[in-house]
């Protein structure tokens, strides 16, 4: 088969479609806007069934891709512990991202490739680069995320919405947390709510992907209420002075941000969070978003991954859409016999209402009254 798919964007959604479509027979090569490797970024993520099948799919092995959590705590204000048997398995953004870019040719990943423009003529489709390039497939894959510059070509219109609140992460080696309080975030999933707010943690691979138990690391996620129009800027805003437009990465953090964010810890969580909170070297933030789109499929063109549905982090489900796109539309092309307008258009219909379900869920876990989102921390 001679059939050439071009793909922006190389995290997460990018590369499950890269490596799904080159288990097919596809050429494929991944354009990435950032000169810089993508495995510092994220931090925890849910290991979700569609995840596993799309890794099996492509090829990759699977038997050691996170840590089990046997249960749930969820701690009270009076110090009590409310428990629940649930076995979950947690991993981190930066395993699935190397598991999947050993497994991609490197001659085939492009970084420091910023998208200008899309065309499409014929049975041909064009990615133009700013630095001048022009690179022409059979199929343009926008896997480039919440800005996406696919999307905002295609439906000029569709932007990410700010959702009235932020989301704090950290992550924390096990070694250098107590080991009284690493008691008891080790093998479970640890929620503490309160009003306007809740701080969850778990443990995830640590450095170098080690499942070693004393080398993993605690995930926290933080999520906390600020108006748009007066504070947003200011917790976006970085160490220098650089206005972020959704998030700000691990070490680039502004002091001022940071000691709000460890002050207010200590004013309102429970005393093992307090801690894990002030044991964190290098938190990071990022916004809450929502997006929907009414279209996925253009000719020759596809949407996935927040390229197309933003769901809130509530789902734990993002990285597992992504996943869910790429296995659909590259199901579909095998159905189609490559045909790849009849195989877009066929599989759109099942990822838009997949999409739109996992949106609702989140948005309405987020908008739920105990938690009340939409009210800014500062109102009390």
């Amino acid at each position: 088969m001679n059939k050439r798919a071009i793909v922006i964007g190389g995290s997460l959604a990018g590369l499950f479609s890269g490596t799904l479509l080159r288990s097919t027979g596809w050429q494929v090569d991944i354009y990435e806007r950032s000169a810089h490797d993508l495995d510092s970024r994220g931090g925890g993520v849910v290991l979700q069934a569609d995840v596993v099948t799309a890794l099996k799919k492509a090829g990759i092995a699977t038997d050691k891709l996170g840590v089990d959590a046997l249960e749930r705590y969820y701690l009270q204000k009076n110090g009590s512990i409310e428990k629940m048997a649930m076995r979950q398995t947690l991993t981190s953004w930066n395993i699935l991202y190397r598991s999947m870019r050993r497994h991609f040719p490197d001659k085939h990943y492009h970084q420091g490739k910023v998208l200008a423009q899309v065309q499409s003529k014929g049975a041909k489709v064009t990615a133009v680069f700013v630095d001048g390039s022009c690179e022409t497939g059979d199929l343009l894959i926008g896997a480039d995320g919440p800005n996406s510059t696919v999307r905002q070509q295609l439906l000029p219109t569709y932007e990410p919405q700010y959702a009235g609140y932020v989301a704090y992460r950290g992550l924390i080696d096990e070694a250098d947390l107590a080991p009284e309080v690493a008691k008891i975030f080790t093998e479970r999933f640890v929620f503490y709510d309160f009003p306007n707010s809740h701080i969850l943690a778990y443990v995830i691979p640590g450095e170098n992907e080690s499942l070693v138990p004393g080398k993993r690391r605690f995930n926290w996620v933080w999520y906390v209420n600020y108006d748009e129009k007066t504070e947003l800027a200011h917790i976006l805003t970085d160490k220098n002075s650089k206005c972020r437009t959704h998030s700000v990465p691990p070490g680039m953090m502004s002091p001022a941000v940071d000691r709000a964010m460890r002050s207010y810890a200590d004013l309102v969580l429970a005393d093992p969070f307090k801690k894990l909170v002030a044991a964190t070297k290098e938190p990071f933030v990022q916004s809450i978003l929502d997006l929907t789109v009414p279209q996925m499929a253009f000719d020759r063109m596809a949407l996935i991954g927040d390229a197309a549905f933003i769901p809130r982090p509530h789902t734990a489900a993002g990285t597992a859409k992504a996943a869910a796109n790429a296995i659909s539309l590259v199901e579909a092309l095998v159905d189609h016999s490559h045909n790849v307008p009849k195989a877009l258009q066929a599989g759109e219909s099942n990822q838009l209402s997949h999409g739109m379900q996992l949106w609702k869920h989140g948005r309405s876990v987020g908008d739920r009254s105990q938690f009340s989102y939409g009210k800014s921390r500062t109102e009390g």
